[in-house]
């Protein structure tokens, strides 16, 4: 008896996906449960698992886009009946997976031309490798379906909203203080690092209830003012950058916000997020720092109407008073949506955010 194996449902307003990869081989034996493929949606990515024993028939190849409900592979059942020695023999016949080794070509060889060379090509002194170039030189390959919906959005986002980005930049130094003294401690309690985004997240909710303006948008000719302040906080992934959300990040502490942080960023990166956790936002933030931005005008995740994005903190000069000292200095970056938000509500809004955390007992003691 051979059963179907079908895309399954990924949310309610997503009525098609991507099969990422297969994580099983054709004609490989599996069990119930073993995690057959990557499903990507236009949110996240998940692995769905088999619905029974058996040889493993794939009738949808990697990168086909699908619809929810169609069936992708199919389970023989009576495969699993099979006497163990002939299970076994069966498992060893299965065609390896891992290409062969292309052996290299010695410094005599002469490679063989390619017929309908560009004058691009011609003109070229770049060695070949035939095993990984098309015949026209471009590999192509299609796009995932988060990488699609990033794209998308991110025009509609460039499409529907007028941005105007403003920059602040804030003395990092008491945070690292605190950081320095109290990180231990911290992590003995909460069993997870403290770091910067706790900071940021309270200093960003602050900045929030001061100018509620900057947590609203706008939908069609109404202002939607949200009595929430949910977080998205992006996360950097092989497959693109997501943005879970942190909700009611004004009632969590720092240690629930660091292991809030920490739990969804793992699970981001290996696609097992739920799409419940990526939707609703109110504000996000983002922090190129974290692989040596010094500075950059992100883009609103839309329809949201505003993004905060950190950067690389860098030891430079600065005045205090009437001296010059070495700090700690990061830039900051606000990308608001003008139709909404006007100039000097972003500008004093930053302010707070730096405010904030140039005195982050502020934020400790709730002012």
């Amino acid at each position: 008896m051979k059963l179907d194996v079908k895309v399954p449902s990924v949310g309610e307003s997503i009525t098609s996906a991507q099969i990422g990869a297969w994580l099983k081989t054709e004609g490989e034996l599996v069990r119930e449960g073993d995690p057959l493929f990557e499903l990507e949606s236009e949110k996240a990515s998940m692995s769905v698992p088999s619905p029974a024993s058996g040889r493993l028939e794939i009738l949808v190849q990697a990168g086909a886009e699908v619809v929810i409900g169609q069936v992708v592979a199919r389970i023989d059942a009576e495969a699993m009946a099979a006497p163990s020695a002939a299970r076994g023999a069966s498992l060893s016949a299965v065609p390896s997976a891992v290409p062969s080794a292309v052996p290299s070509a010695s410094p005599d060889d002469t490679p063989l031309p390619r017929a309908n060379k560009s004058p691009r090509e011609e003109s070229s002194s770049l060695p070949e490798n035939p095993s990984s170039l098309r015949e026209d030189g471009i590999e192509r390959s299609p796009l995932s379906m988060i990488r699609k919906t990033i794209a998308r959005r991110l025009v509609e986002a460039r499409r529907e909203a007028a941005h105007l980005t403003t920059f602040n930049e804030v003395d990092m130094s008491e945070v690292m203080r605190i950081r320095a003294s109290e990180g231990e401690s911290f992590a003995a309690r909460y069993k997870v690092k403290l770091g910067f985004m706790s900071f940021f997240v309270k200093a960003a909710v602050s900045a929030l209830q001061a100018y509620p303006i900057v947590n609203s948008r706008i939908e069609g000719d109404q202002l939607l003012k949200p009595g929430f302040y949910d977080i998205g906080v992006a996360v950097a992934t092989e497959r693109g950058l997501l943005v879970p959300v942190l909700r009611d990040a004004d009632r969590l502490s720092f240690g629930e916000i660091e292991a809030a942080l920490a739990e969804l960023a793992s699970r981001a990166k290996v696609g097992k997020l739920a799409l419940a956790e990526l939707q609703g936002g109110s504000f996000t933030i983002t922090n190129g720092g974290t692989f040596g931005s010094m500075l950059s005008t992100p883009i609103p995740n839309f329809p949201q109407s505003a993004i905060l994005g950190m950067h690389a903190i860098q030891r430079r000069p600065v005045a205090v008073g009437d001296q010059v000292v070495i700090r700690p200095m990061m830039y900051l970056a606000l990308t608001y949506d003008h139709r909404l938000i006007d100039g000097r509500e972003a500008v004093l809004f930053l302010v707070r955010i730096k405010d904030c955390i140039e005195h982050p007992e502020r934020l400790i003691l709730g002012q």
